[in-house]
């Protein structure tokens, strides 16, 4: 005779699903992970042995002078955060990743707006909006580096033939302009990869649930922000986690640019590191903890894009 799950005035009691844990997971699929087993040794050895090896040298004291370590403990990490350049680094490191982001997707998603409509052209400007893009960074970086020169680049020339200003425009050498020039370049360089983003992400927004919109009476706004927008929100959230990630650990540019100057006014965690890695000193210890502190915030913006990639939440082109 079968047995029948006990009941309540509420009606039958349902059992509770046990859930196997994460060693049973993984014995229970063991032969799988055979198959990804070389790309998971060339993952450790590529990655997990230098991140191992620079976490253990940022507990070293390092001289130039001496191939021998000291171990000193955190005292890196302390020096690191005592020091009035870290801070100063910091700041500027915001200012550049939060700028150059933010900025990159709004105009990038104006673009794809735009490009979205038919209109004349619409091909060729496409393609001349993509050349930032596809252009080497070390190309982008000279040449506005010669656009924005004081004494003989483009920008300064050509205002002073116009005489809109009387005196040579000072950009890259000025302490107070240097940043807001180096974060527009950035924006010009990596606005056309969000654009090739939403306009991706557009091609999947239903168009008969548009229709019926537009049959119902609903302005271009209300379509807009009820039916478009929605459906880019795993569009948007991807793209600016990955912009956030790379600014954060750009170099090419700023360095190339600027190196840091003047009087470290544009200096930037990734160009601290290599200043003190590979600048007088040589101080490896220190450049060491540098590189763990760096790490631990791109961890934090990584957990967020895993999230935002493995979530039940929105994807890529769903706005559900």
């Amino acid at each position: 005779m079968a047995t029948q799950a006990p009941t309540l005035p509420g009606g039958p009691v349902r059992r509770r699903r046990e859930v196997p844990g994460l060693l049973s997971r993984i014995r229970s699929h063991a032969a799988d992970y055979l198959y990804v087993a070389p790309a998971i040794i060339v993952m450790l050895v590529v990655i997990g042995y230098p991140l191992v090896y620079t976490v253990y040298r940022s507990f070293f004291f390092t001289d130039a002078r001496d191939p021998s370590w000291t171990w000193n403990g955190i005292s890196n990490y302390t020096g690191i955060l005592r020091d009035d350049l870290f801070w100063k680094v910091t700041r500027n490191t915001i200012v550049w990743t939060v700028g150059s982001t933010l900025l990159a997707v709004v105009l990038g998603f104006v673009a794809a707006m735009v490009l979205h409509r038919e209109f004349i052209g619409r091909g060729l400007l496409r393609g001349i909006l993509l050349i930032p893009w596809v252009i080497s960074a070390v190309a982008a970086a000279y040449i506005w580096k010669w656009m924005l020169h004081s004494d003989y680049g483009l920008i300064s020339n050509q205002l002073l033939a116009w005489g809109w200003i009387s005196d040579p425009l000072v950009v890259l050498d000025d302490r107070s302009r240097v940043m807001p020039a180096l974060v527009i370049v950035n924006v010009w360089k990596e606005f056309p990869f969000v654009m090739i983003m939403v306009m991706a992400g557009l091609q999947t927004v239903p168009q008969q649930l548009l229709r019926a919109a537009r049959v119902d009476g609903a302005s271009t706004w209300s379509q807009f922000r009820h039916i478009t927008l929605p459906h880019l929100n795993g569009v948007l959230l991807i793209t600016t986690l990955l912009l956030a990630v790379t600014n954060l650990n750009s170099f090419t540019l700023p360095y190339l640019m600027t190196g840091g100057g003047p009087a470290n006014a544009s200096q930037l965690w990734i160009t601290e590191i290599y200043k003190i890695s590979f600048g007088a000193g040589l101080r490896y210890g220190e450049a060491s903890a540098y590189s763990v502190i760096l790490f631990l915030f791109m961890a934090i913006i990584g957990y967020f894009y895993v999230r935002a990639l493995t979530s039940g939440g929105p994807k890529m082109g769903d706005g559900k």
